[in-house]
């Protein structure tokens, strides 16, 4: 695939290396601006359960 696509952007090496580097650039921002929002509510990240008890009583002001 990334074949595919250095070979059918245009110009020197140079060029190409630009090119593929802003198309990285808008892929990351698309990413971090559009997908991770939409898909953050549908992640069980925020369903973390922290019981004191089990922690084998290494806690603060032990």
């Amino acid at each position: 695939m990334y074949g595919w696509i250095w070979r059918h952007l245009p110009g020197n090496a140079w060029v190409r290396s630009i090119i593929a580097l802003v198309l990285v650039l808008a892929v990351v921002y698309a990413l971090f601006q559009y997908v991770f929002p939409w898909a953050e509510p549908l992640l069980p990240f925020g369903d973390v359960t922290v019981d004191g008890a089990s922690a084998g009583g290494a806690g603060v002001g032990q």
